[in-house]
């Protein structure tokens, strides 16, 4: 169901099933009817029983006691957040990003909390306090799992505020009193005073409780300004929320040509038999990188949740080893550290 209170909806995007061919028209207004499951919009099987045993057996949960070695030496830096009328990105931690854009300021994934269900609480605080984030004009979420949809949180939230979500996720919104709630099947768009957001396909998977695999949806965001004068190109980011390494990069960069900033995950991948289908390692991020097109990465995912295996300080390292072997100039690599900052067009 689409709000009448919500964001205008925009067509010009969709395909269906996540496949790229032929357009089609605009659902309709009011109820939208959705599959009883996305199972098939998976790029790999799910792991079963034999593999979870495994996982158990192998202690390959979390890092060793060497693997946690430097947690203080996590990057944690809040800085005062960029002047209102720049078009700037703050990382608070984990997928949790501001993004201004277009003058909306728009949060990603928010997680606030510190612990969430099945993990040891957050290593670093949150990069920005909840009292010194501006005004929320809107709120975007890549899927329902605990580290990125976040009741606690959300609950924090007014409940006017508009919420861009997977398709089948609308109703667990609606079930808080939210008003203003926009579900998106991969390639449709919407529009919020100028600024569109398209939903795009992930290589990932989605599950709450025991029993909703795959109910709803999972992806990542495109967040476009067409406030510009005509001609004049908007800033373009794109939240790739969370992901494997797979096709739909280069389609995406097809679909979304000049994204000025990819916020890509490069954490939570040990071990890669158990996790290489759905999160990114840091190598996989750098080519995921050059898929895209972008002129820039942030790195997110990963030195907030104790997720996987990998030591903790890993992942950056391994990535700025992977950027400098592919040859990609420093400037473009946005490593912040947890609250730091970066306006869009900013020297390094």
């Amino acid at each position: 169901m689409t709000e009448q209170t919500g964001p205008v909806r925009a067509d010009a995007d969709r395909e269906p099933r996540g496949e790229p061919g032929a357009r089609t028209g605009s659902p309709p207004a009011g109820e939208r009817v959705w599959p009883r499951t996305f199972a098939d919009r998976l790029t790999a099987p799910l792991p079963g029983i034999r593999a979870m045993t495994r996982l158990v057996r192998e202690r390959s949960l979390r890092p060793d006691a060497a693997g946690l070695r430097g947690v203080h030496l996590l990057p944690f830096d809040p800085a005062p957040l960029p002047l209102p009328d720049q078009d700037a990105v703050t990382w608070a931690g984990h997928a949790s990003w501001l993004v201004r854009i277009g003058g909306l300021n728009v949060l990603t994934d928010p997680v606030w909390s510190r612990r969430i269900l099945g993990t040891p609480a957050r290593i670093t605080p949150v990069g920005v306090a909840w009292e010194a984030l501006p005004t929320v004009d809107a709120v975007v979420v890549s899927h329902n799992h605990f580290d990125h949809l976040d009741a606690p949180t959300i609950r924090r939230l007014p409940r006017e505020t508009p919420v861009f979500v997977p398709a089948g996720l609308a109703r667990w919104f609606r079930r808080r009193r939210f008003t203003r709630v926009t579900e998106l099947d991969w390639w449709e768009t919407a529009e919020l005073r100028g600024v569109h957001f398209a939903f795009v396909p992930a290589h990932h998977w989605s599950r709450r409780t025991l029993f909703d695999t795959c109910r709803s949806l999972w992806g990542g965001w495109v967040l476009t300004d067409t406030t510009n004068a005509p001609g004049a190109p908007g800033r373009k980011v794109y939240f790739a929320g969370d992901t494997g390494y797979g096709h739909w990069f280069r389609e995406i960069g097809r679909h979304h040509p000049g994204i000025d900033l990819a916020l890509l995950p490069i954490g939570a991948y040990a071990p890669r038999w158990w996790l290489a289908d759905v999160h990114t390692d840091p190598e996989e991020a750098v080519r995921a990188y050059e898929d895209l097109g972008a002129q820039a990465m942030a790195p997110m995912h990963w030195a907030t949740f104790l997720l996987s295996a990998e030591p903790v300080l890993e992942p950056l390292v391994r990535l700025r080893l992977a950027w400098q072997r592919a040859g990609h100039p420093r400037e473009r690599l946005w490593d912040l550290p947890i609250g730091g900052s970066r306006a869009l067009g900013e020297p390094a």
